[in-house]
């Protein structure tokens, strides 16, 4: 019998549970997929802990590859044997094998393993809708990203510079400089020594810069916020360090008319066809070596609890998976 992570209670990744499932056949618009690699991402922390809650019991995880076992009636795009990935609700990725609807499937090229594609799915997916959507990013701009190091961070830098940007990074210790670095990053802040808005202002001459994109959240977000330029757009995507404190509109966003957003996947690649270009369009800059990728570390679907350890701890310095 397949196994799967279930969570009966919201906690620490002790909560996380490995158990037996019982998969059956895919309904009508469904593909029971077996998963060869799965994706870990923050927010899979973020259901664990309740941040984002979820009804309980559930599973974990949102991304993973892998090839198709069985379609349902009426899906026509995939057939049995395919190599697919996905990255998007429902919940349940952290599992042997899993029933998918597959309207958030898509199709693996040649030259994508599974391996790879569960690192890129939702890392690259976010870096795409962020520099080509939610703010669409110029050559020649400068811009802010916080967590350079991370999954999301090593992506975007090399996808800005294809670009032809100028990427500020930072980092939370000195040991993840040089990694920020040979990612693309012109400059790299370390804001556990440095105050990082003041030597943002440094670096652009006291201009700042077009838009800041910070998955840190609550200990990053005054600061970013003193360190955009006029009408600069302010990009929260991600809680690492806690959610926001409410915001003060007057103060933080009309004193030099900035933008704020808070974009989700999910509304960016609303049905099928956006989500197989938004991946395509990952797949080719991978394929042509603009973006390069390695595995930081592997873990089988047992260990997912130590996984998770070593996200929030800060020990993974760059993407991880787990096998099942």
């Amino acid at each position: 019998m397949p196994k799967s992570i279930i969570i009966k209670k919201n906690g620490g990744p002790e909560v996380l549970e490995l158990q037996d499932i019982n998969i059956g056949s895919p309904g009508p618009d469904e593909i029971k997929v077996v998963n060869h690699a799965i994706g870990l991402n923050y927010i899979d922390t973020y259901h664990r802990s309740g941040l984002y809650p979820l009804p309980l019991p559930t599973g974990l995880g949102l991304e993973a590859a892998g090839k198709v076992e069985e379609v349902g009636s009426n899906v026509k795009e995939f057939s049995k044997g395919d190599n697919i990935a996905y990255a998007s609700m429902p919940i349940g990725a952290y599992s042997q094998q899993r029933l998918v609807p597959a309207k958030i499937a898509v199709k693996l090229p040649d030259g994508i393993s599974h391996k790879l594609a569960a690192t890129l799915m939702t890392k690259g997916l976010t870096t795409n809708y962020l520099l080509t959507k939610t703010y669409a990013l110029k050559a020649g701009e400068t811009v802010l990203f916080h967590a350079a190091a991370g999954g999301v961070g090593q992506i975007f830098a090399q996808w800005a510079k294809s670009i032809g940007a100028k990427v500020i990074g930072t980092v939370g210790s000195d040991e993840k400089i040089n990694i920020a670095k040979s990612n693309g990053y012109d400059e790299v802040i370390n804001y556990s020594k440095d105050n990082f808005a003041k030597e943002v202002m440094k670096i652009t001459n006291d201009n700042g810069v077009s838009a800041v994109f910070d998955g840190v959240g609550k200990n990053t977000f005054q600061g970013s916020i003193s360190c955009l330029k006029p009408r600069g757009m302010m990009v929260s995507f991600g809680n690492a360090s806690g959610p926001l404190d409410p915001v003060n509109v007057p103060k933080d966003i009309q004193s030099k008319s900035l933008f704020l957003t808070r974009p989700t996947i999910g509304h960016y690649f609303t049905n099928r066809k956006e989500l197989q270009k938004g991946a395509d369009e990952i797949f080719e800059k991978v394929k042509f070596g603009k973006i390069k990728i390695s595995i930081f570390k592997e873990y089988k679907l047992s260990e997912a609890s130590q996984a998770h350890l070593d996200l929030e701890s800060r020990k993974l310095t760059g993407p991880a998976i787990l096998i099942p």
